[in-house]
């Protein structure tokens, strides 16, 4: 470094004896292969702590005229007012303190530049984490629309599914959204599944049927407890998403609905093969009604059979020895993350 030094200060002199010989200053440094920028910097004396402060300007307020008008502003006359209010007034009556952006700056270097209302600070929603590691514990639930025959008409499809085998264990189709409807659902689905007190987590989003008084009375009656996403969240339900994102994608689901029967008509048939037919790819491949009553691992061994077999008879087909899917253990809405163990 002090070797560079040297040549830098080499360098520099060997231009200013050119410049003393009537060479441009621009000249001396294309030949002597110096930037001109670094020639000027190496020229300036080194700065030693923080730069100087910008100085003030000649047509800036003095502290006494920014007094005035912070007592003007603060006046009870014009405390509850606006500056560009206090502007407007001041010129009618003749009189001109400052501009309206000069005011605002004021009253911002005093802190005075605020909402003056008191805000409503509601506390930060809870992330639900909502675990199932068999059926009956987790349920998910959610209304989406069906197009009608005519523009603006809609049916409302509501339908409750189980997280853990992805069976949807309720469902009704209606011309419009009612709590009443919702609660009506909720007790018979839970009435035809034999849930009893404490057993059953029931989650949806912030709806109004779902947060509706009296969902909320019957849930406390049945003994379920209640879950809500978090507003503005839109993966908190990802389970009833899914569902009807597979609903409106079915080949045969039509662009509108003719009537109300036929919607219900629709809606049957589909649940009923999505519950006993549909494979689930987030279950192993299983159908939901396979696993909501209990048969995956019996299928599953006799599915590992079938592959031993063929492994057995052309294994070099194989990389490796195949295995069957199965179901994962739990099943999670908000799996918690991993806490980092601290070793010494």
């Amino acid at each position: 470094r002090g070797h560079r030094r040297d040549v830098d200060r080499i360098v520099d002199a060997g231009i200013d004896d050119l410049v003393a010989q009537h060479i441009s200053r621009a000249r001396a440094c294309r030949v002597l292969g110096r930037s001109r920028a670094t020639h000027y910097r190496h020229r300036q004396p080194p700065r030693l702590g923080p730069p100087a402060p910008k100085p003030r300007s000649h047509r800036a307020f003095t502290d006494t005229e920014r007094d005035q008008v912070l007592e003007v502003l603060n006046s009870e006359r014009f405390c509850d007012l606006a500056p560009a209010q206090v502007w407007a007034i001041l010129l009618d009556e003749g009189r001109y303190i400052a501009s309206t952006s000069t005011m605002y700056r004021i009253l911002r270097e005093h802190h005075q530049v605020r909402e003056r209302r008191r805000q409503a600070r509601h506390p930060a929603r809870v992330k639900p984490e909502l675990m199932a590691d068999a059926p009956n514990q987790v349920w998910s639930w959610d209304i989406t629309k069906l197009a009608g025959p005519h523009k603006w008409n809609w049916f409302h499809c509501y339908v409750i599914l189980d997280i853990y085998s992805r069976l949807a264990v309720g469902w009704l189709v209606a011309p419009n959204e009612s709590d009443a409807l919702a609660e009506q659902l909720i007790e018979a689905t839970c009435d035809a599944h034999h849930i009893t007190r404490a057993q059953l987590h029931l989650h949806s989003d912030n709806g109004p049927s779902m947060t509706s008084k009296k969902v909320a009375q019957l849930l406390a009656d049945l003994g379920v407890t209640r879950s809500l996403s978090r507003p503005h969240v839109s993966n908190d339900n990802p389970f009833s998403e899914s569902q009807f994102k597979t609903l409106k994608h079915s080949p045969r689901f039509p662009e509108r609905f003719n009537s109300l029967a036929h919607a219900r008509t629709f809606t049957d048939a589909f649940f009923e093969h999505y519950n006993h037919h549909h494979r689930h790819s987030g279950i192993g491949y299983h159908t939901p009604a396979d696993v909501h009553t209990g048969r995956p691992h019996q299928i599953r061994t006799d599915s590992q059979h079938v592959l031993d077999n063929a492994y057995a008879a052309n294994p070099q087909r194989f990389r490796q020895r195949p295995t069957a899917p199965k179901i994962p253990d739990i099943t999670w809405i908000n799996e918690p993350e991993p806490k980092l163990s601290h070793t010494p």
